[in-house]
Protein backbone atom coordinates (compact mmCIF):
# COMPACT_ATOMS: atom_id res chain seq x y z
CA UNK A 1 0.00 0.00 0.00
CA UNK A 2 1.55 3.30 -1.09
CA UNK A 3 0.85 5.97 1.49
CA UNK A 4 2.77 9.26 1.95
CA UNK A 5 0.86 10.09 5.16
CA UNK A 6 2.63 8.92 8.31
CA UNK A 7 1.11 6.08 10.30
CA UNK A 8 0.16 7.57 13.66
CA UNK A 9 -0.81 4.27 15.25
CA UNK A 10 -4.06 4.19 17.21
CA UNK A 11 -4.34 8.01 17.08
CA UNK A 12 -4.38 7.85 13.26
CA UNK A 13 -7.69 9.21 11.91
CA UNK A 14 -7.21 7.06 8.80
CA UNK A 15 -6.58 3.80 10.69
CA UNK A 16 -10.16 2.64 10.06
CA UNK A 17 -9.81 3.24 6.29
CA UNK A 18 -6.37 1.61 6.13
CA UNK A 19 -7.51 -1.43 8.11
CA UNK A 20 -10.71 -1.88 6.10
CA UNK A 21 -8.79 -1.59 2.81
CA UNK A 22 -6.27 -4.18 3.97
CA UNK A 23 -9.09 -6.54 5.05
CA UNK A 24 -10.54 -6.40 1.54
CA UNK A 25 -7.19 -6.61 -0.23
CA UNK A 26 -7.41 -3.07 -1.58
CA UNK A 27 -4.26 -1.13 -2.40
CA UNK A 28 -5.00 2.48 -1.46
CA UNK A 29 -2.98 5.64 -1.36
CA UNK A 30 -3.76 8.58 0.93
CA UNK A 31 -2.51 12.06 0.04
CA UNK A 32 -3.03 15.41 1.73
CA UNK A 33 -4.15 18.30 -0.46
CA UNK A 34 -5.06 21.97 0.15
CA UNK A 35 -8.65 23.21 0.41
CA UNK A 36 -10.36 23.79 -2.95
CA UNK A 37 -13.13 26.18 -3.96
CA UNK A 38 -14.36 24.09 -6.90
CA UNK A 39 -14.31 20.63 -8.44
CA UNK A 40 -11.83 21.84 -11.05
CA UNK A 41 -9.49 23.23 -8.37
CA UNK A 42 -9.73 20.01 -6.34
CA UNK A 43 -8.92 17.98 -9.47
CA UNK A 44 -5.88 20.18 -10.18
CA UNK A 45 -4.63 19.73 -6.58
CA UNK A 46 -5.08 15.96 -6.86
CA UNK A 47 -3.58 15.69 -10.34
CA UNK A 48 -6.66 14.08 -11.86
CA UNK A 49 -9.48 14.91 -14.26
CA UNK A 50 -12.69 16.12 -12.53
CA UNK A 51 -14.40 12.91 -13.70
CA UNK A 52 -11.82 10.88 -11.73
CA UNK A 53 -12.91 12.41 -8.42
CA UNK A 54 -15.63 10.06 -7.22
CA UNK A 55 -18.18 11.24 -4.68
CA UNK A 56 -19.45 8.58 -2.28
CA UNK A 57 -23.01 9.58 -1.50
CA UNK A 58 -25.16 8.06 1.20
CA UNK A 59 -28.66 7.42 -0.13
CA UNK A 60 -31.61 6.60 2.09
CA UNK A 61 -34.50 4.38 1.11
CA UNK A 62 -37.45 3.25 3.22
CA UNK A 63 -36.95 2.85 6.95
CA UNK A 64 -33.36 2.00 7.76
CA UNK A 65 -32.45 1.07 4.18
CA UNK A 66 -29.30 2.89 3.04
CA UNK A 67 -26.82 2.46 0.20
CA UNK A 68 -23.69 4.08 -1.16
CA UNK A 69 -23.71 5.63 -4.65
CA UNK A 70 -20.33 6.20 -6.34
CA UNK A 71 -20.70 9.20 -8.62
CA UNK A 72 -18.04 10.77 -10.88
CA UNK A 73 -17.30 14.38 -9.92
CA UNK A 74 -18.60 15.82 -13.17
CA UNK A 75 -21.94 14.04 -12.82
CA UNK A 76 -24.91 13.88 -10.44
CA UNK A 77 -27.26 11.14 -9.35
CA UNK A 78 -30.11 10.52 -11.76
CA UNK A 79 -32.84 9.62 -9.31
CA UNK A 80 -34.95 7.71 -11.86
CA UNK A 81 -31.92 5.66 -12.97
CA UNK A 82 -30.80 4.96 -9.40
CA UNK A 83 -34.33 3.97 -8.32
CA UNK A 84 -34.48 1.53 -11.25
CA UNK A 85 -31.04 0.03 -10.42
CA UNK A 86 -31.94 -0.34 -6.74
CA UNK A 87 -35.52 -1.50 -7.35
CA UNK A 88 -36.95 1.17 -5.07
CA UNK A 89 -39.57 3.81 -5.69
CA UNK A 90 -38.32 6.31 -3.09
CA UNK A 91 -34.74 7.35 -2.44
CA UNK A 92 -33.24 10.55 -1.05
CA UNK A 93 -30.10 12.05 0.42
CA UNK A 94 -30.35 11.91 4.21
CA UNK A 95 -29.70 14.87 6.46
CA UNK A 96 -25.98 15.39 7.19
CA UNK A 97 -26.28 14.22 10.81
CA UNK A 98 -27.89 10.93 9.70
CA UNK A 99 -25.10 10.29 7.17
CA UNK A 100 -22.50 10.98 9.90
CA UNK A 101 -24.25 8.71 12.42
CA UNK A 102 -24.59 5.94 9.86
CA UNK A 103 -21.03 6.03 8.44
CA UNK A 104 -18.85 7.69 11.05
CA UNK A 105 -17.78 10.16 8.33
CA UNK A 106 -18.85 13.75 7.64
CA UNK A 107 -20.34 14.67 4.27
CA UNK A 108 -17.56 15.49 1.86
CA UNK A 109 -15.30 12.83 3.41
CA UNK A 110 -17.59 9.78 3.13
CA UNK A 111 -16.15 6.58 1.69
CA UNK A 112 -17.52 3.04 1.79
CA UNK A 113 -14.10 1.78 2.93
CA UNK A 114 -14.21 1.62 6.72
CA UNK A 115 -17.74 2.92 7.03
CA UNK A 116 -19.18 2.03 10.43
CA UNK A 117 -22.08 0.37 8.55
CA UNK A 118 -21.69 -1.84 5.47
CA UNK A 119 -24.35 -1.11 2.87
CA UNK A 120 -24.83 -2.09 -0.74
CA UNK A 121 -22.66 -0.08 -3.14
CA UNK A 122 -23.92 1.15 -6.52
CA UNK A 123 -21.21 2.47 -8.84
CA UNK A 124 -21.86 4.54 -11.91
CA UNK A 125 -20.62 2.67 -14.98
CA UNK A 126 -18.28 5.57 -15.84
CA UNK A 127 -15.93 4.73 -12.95
CA UNK A 128 -15.10 1.30 -14.37
CA UNK A 129 -11.54 0.91 -15.62
CA UNK A 130 -10.21 3.99 -13.84
CA UNK A 131 -7.98 4.87 -10.93
CA UNK A 132 -10.09 7.30 -8.92
CA UNK A 133 -9.68 9.79 -6.11
CA UNK A 134 -12.32 9.91 -3.41
CA UNK A 135 -13.01 10.86 0.20
CA UNK A 136 -10.85 9.32 2.88
CA UNK A 137 -12.88 9.88 6.02
CA UNK A 138 -11.12 13.18 6.83
CA UNK A 139 -10.98 16.63 5.29
CA UNK A 140 -8.14 17.58 2.93
CA UNK A 141 -6.95 14.02 2.41
CA UNK A 142 -7.80 12.12 -0.77
CA UNK A 143 -7.90 8.37 -1.17
CA UNK A 144 -6.75 6.89 -4.49
CA UNK A 145 -7.85 3.40 -5.52
CA UNK A 146 -8.39 1.28 -8.61
CA UNK A 147 -12.15 1.50 -9.16
CA UNK A 148 -12.42 -2.03 -10.53
CA UNK A 149 -10.81 -3.45 -7.40
CA UNK A 150 -13.10 -1.34 -5.20
CA UNK A 151 -16.15 -2.55 -7.13
CA UNK A 152 -15.00 -6.15 -6.77
CA UNK A 153 -14.12 -5.80 -3.07
CA UNK A 154 -17.57 -4.44 -2.23
CA UNK A 155 -19.51 -6.57 -4.73
CA UNK A 156 -20.88 -3.28 -6.08
CA UNK A 157 -23.65 -3.10 -8.61
CA UNK A 158 -22.44 -1.24 -11.71
CA UNK A 159 -25.09 0.68 -13.63
CA UNK A 160 -25.77 3.96 -15.39
CA UNK A 161 -26.99 5.93 -12.34
CA UNK A 162 -25.94 9.49 -13.23
CA UNK A 163 -26.54 12.41 -15.56
CA UNK A 164 -24.08 15.10 -16.65
CA UNK A 165 -24.17 18.03 -14.25
CA UNK A 166 -24.76 20.52 -17.09
CA UNK A 167 -28.11 18.92 -17.97
CA UNK A 168 -29.52 19.08 -14.44
CA UNK A 169 -28.49 22.57 -13.31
Amino acid sequence: MTDPLPDLGTADPHRRVRDAAAERGLDIELRAFPPAASLEEAAAHRGVDPSEIVKTLVVKGRGEQYLFALVPGDRAISWPKLRKAVGANRLRLPEPHLALEATGYERGTIVSIGSSTAWPVFADARVVGRRVSMGSGARHVALYVDADRLIEAYDATVADITDPIDTIR
